[in-house]
C-alpha cells in the first residue's frame, strides 16, 4: 500500500478525534499477555487449519515484501495502484496494467486481491489461470482476511506465492506471512524472520476462530451501514473492503473538511481528488459522531 494503511488512531483518540482514515481493522484482536518466544511451525499450523493449505506451504517473514525480492529480475507486470517502485529499485521492468488479463506472458504478476485502493477482488480460479500464463504470480493477501473465499491458498499453484501481512486485519506488527511450495519457500530462506514473541501471538491470533468469525460477522454489516449513511449524504459507492470504503463524493475537500469538524478524520486519496475513503467506525459512540456529521450533508 502506498499509503500508511493504520491512520493516527492513538493519537487522535487523545484529542477526541475519530480517525476513519485508515485502512485497517479499528477493532483489532485483544491480545493475550506478552508470551515468551515460540517457534515457527504453531504459526504454521494454524495458518493451514485458517486458510485451508499444507502447513509447510508456510513461512512466517518481518516483511512480506521482502519475498518478492528474493526472485530473479525480469519483467513485472504490477496491477494499477501496486507497489512499482520497490521492484523497479531492485531491476525489474515493470509494467502498470489495468486487469489481470493484461499480465499474460510477464516473468512476474504481482495482483493485490483484494486490490488498494479501490478494493477490486479476483475469484480464486481467475488467478489460476492466470498463473498458468506468468513466471511467477505474487498475490497480495493482505486485505483479504475478512473474506477467506478470496484466498489461493486452498489450491496455491507451484509458481505463485502468497503474501499475507497480519496488521491490517488482526493488528499485528511486524509479522507477515509468506505460502508457497516448499520449493520456492526454500529459495526465501534468508528474508528476515519475525521475532519469537510475534511468532507466539500469531499463532495465537490465527487459532481465535471465535474472534475472528465475530469480526468478520461485524464488518460484513457494517459495511452495509456505512453505504447507506454514504448514500443517504448523497455520495456514490467507488470500491472498498470488509476494511474500508471509498466514495465518489463529487467535492472530497470539501467533504473532508466537514467531518474535521467533527472531528472525523478521513483519507482523500491524491488521485482522483473527488473521493475519499472511510474506514469502519469501532463503536457505536464512533457511528453515532458519523451518523450526525453525515447528517449535515
Amino acid at each position: 500500500m502506498q499509503d500508511d494503511p493504520r491512520g493516527d488512531t492513538e493519537q487522535d483518540s487523545a484529542r477526541g478525534w475519530i480517525d476513519l482514515s485508515g485502512a485497517a481493522n479499528r477493532r483489532p484482536w485483544p491480545g493475550r499477555a506478552q508470551p515468551a518466544d515460540g517457534p515457527q511451525k504453531p504459526l504454521a499450523q494454524a495458518t493451514a487449519d485458517w486458510l485451508g493449505c499444507d502447513p509447510a506451504q508456510v513461512r512466517a517473514v518481518a516483511e512480506v515484501t521482502a519475498a518478492i525480492l528474493r526472485l530473479p529480475p525480469g519483467r513485472a507486470a504490477v496491477l494499477a495502484g501496486g507497489d512499482a517502485a520497490s521492484l523497479r529499485a531492485a531491476g525489474w521492468q515493470v509494467a502498470q496494467v489495468r486487469d489481470i488479463h493484461d499480465m499474460a506472458g510477464a516473468d512476474l504478476a504481482v495482483v493485490g486481491n483484494p486490490g488498494h485502493p479501490a478494493g477490486r477482488d479476483w475469484p480464486p480460479e481467475a488467478l489460476s489461470r492466470l498463473a498458468r500464463q506468468v513466471g511467477h504470480l505474487v498475490v497480495d493477501e493482505s486485505l483479504a482476511d475478512p473474506r477467506p473465499d478470496l484466498s489461493l491458498a486452498p489450491a496455491l499453484p507451484g509458481n505463485a506465492l502468497i503474501l499475507r501481512d497480519l496488521r491490517p486485519f488482526w493488528g499485528l506488527r511486524g509479522l507477515g506471512l509468506v505460502l508457497a511450495a516448499p520449493a520456492l519457500l526454500d529459495r526465501l530462506s534468508d528474508c528476515p524472520p519475525p521475532d519469537g514473541p510475534a511468532l507466539s501471538l500469531g499463532a495465537q491470533a490465527l487459532a481465535d476462530r471465535a474472534w475472528a468469525d465475530q469480526t468478520i460477522l461485524y464488518l460484513a454489516e457494517a459495511v452495509l451501514r456505512l453505504d447507506r449513511l454514504a448514500a443517504a449524504a448523497g455520495w456514490r459507492p467507488a470500491g472498498g473492503t470488509h476494511l474500508f470504503r471509498l466514495y465518489d463524493t463529487g467535492d472530497a475537500a470539501a467533504a473532508q473538511d466537514r467531518l474535521a469538524r467533527a472531528h472525523i478524520r478521513v483519507h482523500r486519496p491524491v488521485r482522483p481528488d473527488h473521493r475519499l475513503r472511510l474506514g469502519i467506525p469501532a463503536d457505536l459512540a464512533e457511528w453515532d459522531r458519523l451518523c450526525a456529521a453525515l447528517r449535515e450533508f
